[in-house]
């Protein structure tokens, strides 16, 4: 897709809100449309790598830093930059990211498996990699450590695979909508 002004305006739109979304009180830990902007914009920018990676992360980043400043007026107990984990947790959206690059066309079934594969592999790298570095209930490093820090996680990775899903269908059809119509006026 050509980076219009239109596409611009719309883009920062979807980053603002997003953001705004992500550090709401109101919502379930986990529902949020981070990873399904990931995968839209791997799909959508394509060609494009540059902004098919950025704008996930401006998306994190930009929630993380509106975080950060509740915090510090301690109006939410999230901490917006917490470390080495957080960098970890950038480089898992720039893989979601990548899975995007998979959904060539808008096709329900390579969507579906994205939406599906988006959030599965953030969830097992994320959680494995807080119980290898101590995170969370800092479990045990054996095989049981590692199963409870996964079962500690599956609420996270249920509201994600629902978020995902929800968020993914409002981009993939708004912009089949907003193509349809470019077509006909083209057309017309």
């Amino acid at each position: 897709m050509k980076f219009s002004k239109k596409v611009f305006l719309i883009v920062s739109l979807i980053l603002i809100v997003s953001a705004l979304y992500r550090v709401s009180p109101l919502r379930d830990y986990g529902f949020a449309p981070q990873l399904a902007i990931a995968l839209f914009s791997g799909f959508l920018f394509r060609d494009n790598k540059k902004w098919a990676f950025i704008f996930p992360l401006v998306s994190m980043i930009l929630s993380d830093v509106m975080y950060e400043i509740l915090y510090s007026y301690n109006l939410s107990d999230m901490k917006g930059f917490y470390g080495y984990g957080q960098i970890l947790n950038y480089f898992f959206f720039v893989l979601v990211t990548a899975i995007g690059f998979f959904i060539n066309k808008v096709n329900l079934t390579k969507i579906t498996s994205a939406v599906i594969a988006g959030p599965t592999v953030f969830y097992l790298l994320s959680n494995f990699s807080v119980w290898l570095g101590n995170g969370g209930n800092q479990h045990a490093k054996t095989l049981t450590g590692l199963s409870a820090c996964m079962v500690e996680g599956l609420p996270f990775y249920k509201n994600s695979l629902i978020g995902t899903a929800i968020f993914s269908v409002i981009f993939f059809v708004s912009y089949i909508l907003m193509t349809q119509k470019e077509t006909q006026k083209v057309n017309s």
